[in-house]
């Protein structure tokens, strides 16, 4: 099809094609997902979280120059998150030396209740959050120690107890490093809010 600019701009841009379903591209986001927005929005993590029992740590403080969590759409990203017991202390030590699995797993555990911590804090409401999209996980760990993902599990299970199998569960990545302070474990991650 030939067609001049101004033509193009008259007849509604890409519409003029034949491209009808263009305006799809600008609906929201409830409007796009509304069957599984409608599913995890019917669930109450407030609630959920309250049952468990979790002792929740207090959020920490930034330490540097980033934000704890930002909002970019309908995406929630929340910064690398420290293992902190119920008073604050941080965990520390190498996994398969100072640590053993079990205790790099409960590290893991209490990342998780720290970025649960850090969300209330920074963000308010738990019921803001759809989903678990993505979780990159880092282990401090000895040279010889190959059982990172098992490390992360701790993490992803809080996950899953809180947010359920469906929506508590997302893409994952877990690697070993060396992390600041010595602490055991660092983990950052991605949710989907409610619309």
């Amino acid at each position: 099809m030939n067609i001049n600019r101004s033509t193009f701009i008259k007849l509604g841009g890409m519409v003029a094609l034949g491209v009808a379903s263009i305006p799809a591209l600008f609906t929201s986001c409830k409007e796009t997902h509304s069957h599984e927005h409608d599913a995890c929005c019917a669930v109450d993590y407030e609630q959920k979280l309250k049952e468990l029992g979790f002792v929740l740590p207090p959020a920490p403080k930034p330490l540097g120059v980033y934000q704890p969590t930002l909002v970019s759409g309908n995406l929630l990203y929340v910064s690398g998150q420290t293992p902190r017991t119920s008073d604050g202390t941080l965990i520390t030590g190498k996994v398969g030396a100072d640590l053993n699995l079990e205790e790099g797993k409960l590290a893991a555990r209490q990342a998780g209740l720290t970025m649960i911590s850090v969300i209330k804090n920074h963000f308010g409401d738990l019921n803001r959050i759809c989903r678990l999209v993505k979780t990159f996980g880092v282990v401090n760990s000895a040279w010889d120690f190959y059982d990172q993902p098992a490390v992360i599990n701790g993490f992803s299970e809080v996950m899953a107890e809180i947010f359920g199998e469906e929506y508590g569960m997302g893409t994952r990545s877990a690697i070993g490093g060396v992390l600041p302070s010595n602490m055991a474990v660092e983990i950052e991650a991605i949710f989907e809010l409610r619309c």
